[in-house]
């Protein structure tokens, strides 16, 4: 075994049986596969089949499946058997292990051995370790954690000031007033702290002079506003934020409190604002159907995606979806059929295979797949596994193997889950196991291409 190409294949899930896949293999009761394939450079296998046995109490057992593994020096691998040695109260082994990788520079091995330092008395250790990395992103925000545990708040928050005051101009136009602070995250960070202080007004004075206000579609200081009950500041807040990410916050609080009505005025409220709804409909929707008003929340999502501009896949979805879990998939068609007519009877693919599931519950299968089979994209292998999810879920196991088998480069995992299922392991093994076949680029002066890239 070769450490790049473990690490290659595990994160791009190619050549190899994935995760999702062994589970799989697990649940039907093939543990005799499974542990053949750890034997064998399946990483995947490996890893579960270690915890299986670590589990039944079989620990030397588990550790020696990982040990090849580890002998190529991938953090991956060792990173696993020191978290079974923290399980099994082995710190200090699994300490020993994670060190020489942190030693050599590997940032996720180094914030592995803070956390895990931390966790066992030594948070002194990792302030220590983490501290020369103040500039990464990653390793500050563990900074920050690991402060807490340590007592060294004040100290963490003078290397993320100094790195504040640090910042310089993010190019060289005389006009632009963006910085570049490094870690990127150091206004956050310091504001986390003197939150955890108790300096509510400094944390929220350092948050508004952020210029990212929102990450992964959390904004910090909606947040926090919420957890310290200062809901008037949380309105005023949620009525100048542009993501819309502070009306969220004050709806979900306002939902938790039993305030239901307040929460959906509060969307509609945002919804209001030039090209709001876009950021609230779906949350809005949502809402709506968590508390049985599944008939407003269509006509929130019908109403923007008959908006101009309004037709996107993504709401289109959303509607069809809605019209299915409400028993209407004819209304869902219906709504596919009058946008098909707007555009012309043009439909492409992104917006026919929403039919599909909604052709079935109406009975109409067959038809489904004729119509899927003569579509210009159809012969596609994105079209097959769309086509294939469907027959499956109408318990047609057997056409959607075979017809997965027409694109083996673009439906090997959806095959291999059908095997599994059919019983034909050793079949689905082979095909995952298949070096992944690049598709040819289509030539550029091709105006409609079935192809990636599109």
């Amino acid at each position: 075994m070769d450490a790049a190409d473990l690490d290659y294949r595990a994160r791009t899930l190619t050549g190899c049986i994935p995760p999702t896949l062994v589970a799989r293999l697990l649940e039907l009761g093939h543990e005799r596969e499974v542990e053949l394939q750890a034997g064998r450079g399946e990483w995947y296998c490996a890893l579960e089949w270690a915890r299986l046995l670590a589990s039944r109490g079989r620990r030397e057992q588990a550790s020696e499946v990982l040990a090849p593994y580890v002998a190529t020096q991938w953090w991956t691998a060792a990173r696993a058997t020191a978290e079974l040695l923290e399980e099994w109260d082995r710190a200090e082994e699994a300490i020993a292990l994670s060190r020489p990788y942190a030693a050599a520079g590997d940032r996720a091995a180094v914030h592995f051995l803070a956390r895990l330092l931390a966790r066992h008395g030594r948070s002194h250790e990792a302030f220590t370790l983490l501290r020369p990395g103040i500039g990464d992103w990653f390793l500050a925000a563990c900074l920050v954690d690991v402060a807490a545990a340590a007592d060294l708040d004040e100290q963490a928050a003078a290397l993320l000031q100094a790195r504040v005051e640090g910042a310089v101009p993010a190019c060289s136009d005389p006009d632009c007033d963006n910085v570049r602070i490094e870690p990127s995250n150091a206004i956050d960070l310091l504001a986390a702290i003197r939150e955890r202080q108790g300096r509510i007004e400094d944390a929220i004075a350092l948050l508004r002079t952020r210029k990212v206000t929102s990450v992964n579609g959390r904004d910090q200081l909606a947040d926090l506003l919420a957890r310290h009950d200062r809901l008037a500041d949380l309105r005023t807040y949620a009525a100048t934020e542009h993501h819309g990410h502070a009306a969220q916050r004050l709806a979900e609080v306002l939902e938790e409190r039993g305030d239901v009505e307040g929460a959906i005025a509060v969307h509609r409220t945002y919804g209001a604002t030039p090209d709001g709804m876009w950021q609230v409909a779906v949350p809005l929707s949502e809402l709506l159907v968590r508390h049985g008003r599944r008939d407003e929340a269509i006509e929130v999502i019908r109403t923007l995606a008959e908006r101009p501009g309004g037709a996107e896949d993504w709401i289109v979805h959303t509607l069809c979806t809605l019209y299915a879990d409400d028993g209407r998939p004819q209304d869902g068609l219906a709504h596919l059929d009058a946008l098909k007519a707007r555009r012309e009877g043009r439909e492409d693919w992104d917006f026919f295979w929403m039919r599909l599931p909604l052709m079935a519950r109406c009975g109409r299968l067959d038809e489904a797949i004729e119509q899927a089979r003569a579509h210009p994209e159809g012969d596609t292998w994105y079209a097959a596994r769309g086509l294939a999810h469907v027959l499956t879920e109408a318990g047609r196991d057997e056409e959607a193997a075979a017809l997965l088998d027409r694109h083996p480069s673009g439906g090997g995992p959806s095959r291999a889950e059908l095997l599994i299922d059919q019983g034909r392991v050793e079949e689905a093994v082979r095909i995952l196991q298949e070096p992944p076949v690049k598709p040819p680029t289509p030539a550029r002066d091709d105006p409609f291409s079935t192809e990636p890239p599109f």
